[in-house]
């Protein structure tokens, strides 16, 4: 049996690990930084729906404090920095529907926002004066990355409409990949599984500003308005708050990736959707975090790369394999360290993998991965990327 401080010391070890990039699971302090651009002469407004926001947003689990900065050279410009708990509260609120509605009337105030999101690795301060005697847990050590932001897009169509929609999506002309001097598109992989779509997209730079550029280009656009009957959530891209509100929703973030830092020219690149029961997506996104830095130390796994993207109840997997799908199904859908994945098939939506409940505990490897296998749609590399 595991004992409580010997999860935390495993938990230090991975969080050191360098073979994990990124990863919201550390369960250090986060802190939020929100850069907001006011319209002229609306300061006012923002200033009252904002605290309407602190209000709300008091009663919310993980929030510890939040502060409301504006620009002492332009009043248009103001600075909202929140901290929490961890990552895994803040995402959970972010990410809610909860959420959408409730910073609705900032947006009718604000002309741009940008959010940056940062674990606290230092501080300094006395712990006993933040009420902390313990001290708080840091962030263990500085990530190594690798220059590339991840990200994903998240959305479901009709059904019956799914050929149509894979038709649309597998033929359009890719868009440009350098954005300005310090921004390019690397590459962008879109799967399906049944009816719901998944993109995800690697950016060298900054990836709002890649998103920008991929949203104004004619072929994306096309694109977008081919699939726009289609699409279970009625959408208007002509109206920036109906698009606002599409996107954010679909919005799929990438909470862990991880690498061995092998490579080989027959990598292969696959998706896989893992449905989670209500309510327990954030902690089946960790679980999956757990066994692929549990699994990224081992020189024989067939798992390259693995980058888990969830929002709700929709966790996705993105991974490279050697081999391909040839290689054993264990380490590829997780199930390789059975002490960690006994609790796998507890957390999985049964019904939306196409599975019985009784059935799915007992259900082989080979069996999983077939059910949460998406099928790939497209997976377009820029040259040099």
């Amino acid at each position: 049996m595991t004992t409580t401080s010997e999860r935390r010391t495993e938990s230090r070890t991975r969080q050191i690990s360098q073979a994990i990039s990124q990863s919201v699971f550390d369960g250090s302090p986060l802190r939020v930084v929100l850069l907001v651009d006011v319209y002229d002469g609306a300061q006012q407004q923002f200033l009252e729906a904002y605290e309407q926001l602190c209000n709300q947003i008091a009663s919310v689990p993980g929030h510890v404090s939040d502060q409301l900065c504006q620009s002492i050279e332009n009043p248009s410009q103001w600075l909202i920095t929140s901290e929490w708990e961890s990552a895994p509260p803040f995402l959970t609120w972010v990410n809610s529907e909860e959420h959408v509605q409730m910073v609705r009337p900032l947006h009718n105030c604000v002309r741009d926002t940008r959010s940056l999101r940062f674990h606290v690795v230092r501080e300094t301060g006395d712990p006993a004066a933040r009420n902390d005697p313990a001290g708080r847990r840091l962030q263990a050590a500085p990530r190594i990355g690798d220059g590339v932001i991840r990200h994903a897009l998240t959305f479901t169509v009709k059904p019956g409409s799914e050929e149509i929609v894979a038709k649309i999506l597998a033929d359009y002309s890719s868009p440009e990949p350098r954005v300005d001097d310090t921004t390019r598109l690397c590459r962008t992989s879109l799967f399906m599984h049944g009816n719901r779509v998944v993109r995800a997209v690697e950016v060298r730079g900054d990836l709002l500003a890649a998103l920008r550029h991929v949203a104004r280009q004619p072929e994306v656009r096309a694109v977008e308005e081919a699939i726009n009957p289609y699409l279970e959530q009625d959408r208007d891209l002509e109206d920036p708050e109906s698009a606002r509100v599409f996107f954010t929703r679909a919005a799929l973030p990438a909470v862990h990736h991880v690498t061995n830092g092998q490579d080989t020219p027959d990598a292969e690149r696959h998706a896989l959707y893992y449905p989670a029961r209500e309510g327990r997506g954030m902690r089946l996104a960790e679980l999956l975090a757990e066994l692929d830095a549990a699994a990224a130390d081992d020189p024989d796994s067939p798992v390259l790369r693995s980058t888990i993207f969830q929002r709700d109840d929709v966790v996705v997997r993105l991974i490279d394999l050697r081999g391909g799908f040839d290689a054993d199904p264990a380490p590829v859908f997780g199930l390789h360290d059975r002490a960690r994945a006994a609790d796998l098939p507890e957390l999985l939506d049964a019904e939306a993998l196409g599975a019985d409940a009784s059935a799915l505990k007992k259900s082989a490897a080979a069996r999983l991965l077939t059910l949460a296998r998406m099928d790939l749609i497209t997976d377009r590399s820029a040259p040099d990327a």
